[in-house]
C-alpha cells in the first residue's frame, strides 16, 4: 500500500463513519466545520492558530467557525493565560459525553456490511481489525505527547 492508497482508504472510512453516525446536526455541517469540530474535540485547549495549522484552513474561517460553535454552546473559548492575545478553544462541558451517547446508540456493523458487501461474521473480524488499528494509533499519538 502506498500513501495515496492509504489516503483514499481513510477517505472511504470517513464516509462509512459518517453514514454510521445517527442523523443529527453533525451531518448538516460543512466539511470544514466538521473538520474544525473534530480537531477541537481531539485537541482540547488549542489556540486558533494551532487549529489553523492542523486543519490547513485560513485563520479567518477557523475563527468564524469557532465563534459560531461558541454561540451555539458547542465550544467555549478563553484567553490564553500565558499570552492574552491568543484564544484557547475547547468543547463545552457535556458536549463530549453527548456526542459519545449518540455514537453509542448506533453500531457500524450494518453500514460496514452494506459498504463492503460482506456477511455479518466477516464484519465482526473487520471491526476487530479497525479497533486494533484505532488502539495502536491512539497509543502512538499518546506517546508523542510525552
Amino acid at each position: 500500500m502506498n500513501g495515496l492508497e492509504l489516503f483514499l482508504l481513510g477517505h472511504k472510512l470517513i464516509r462509512i463513519g459518517q453514514d454510521a453516525i445517527p442523523r443529527s446536526g453533525f451531518h448538516a455541517l460543512t466539511a470544514s466545520a466538521r473538520t474544525i469540530l473534530v480537531d477541537v474535540f481531539e485537541h482540547s485547549g488549542s489556540s486558533i492558530g494551532e487549529i489553523t495549522d492542523r486543519t490547513g484552513f485560513p485563520q479567518s474561517l477557523v475563527s468564524a467557525t469557532v465563534a459560531k460553535f461558541r454561540d451555539t454552546g458547542v465550544m467555549v473559548t478563553e484567553p490564553d493565560p500565558t499570552d492574552r492575545r491568543r484564544t484557547l478553544v475547547r468543547p463545552a462541558p457535556g458536549m463530549r459525553e453527548q456526542g459519545q451517547r449518540q455514537a453509542d446508540a448506533a453500531t457500524v456493523d450494518d453500514v460496514l456490511a452494506r459498504a463492503l458487501g460482506v456477511e455479518p461474521a466477516e464484519v465482526t473480524q473487520i471491526i476487530a481489525t479497525l479497533e486494533s488499528l484505532a488502539h495502536r494509533l491512539s497509543a502512538s499519538e499518546a506517546g508523542r505527547d510525552l
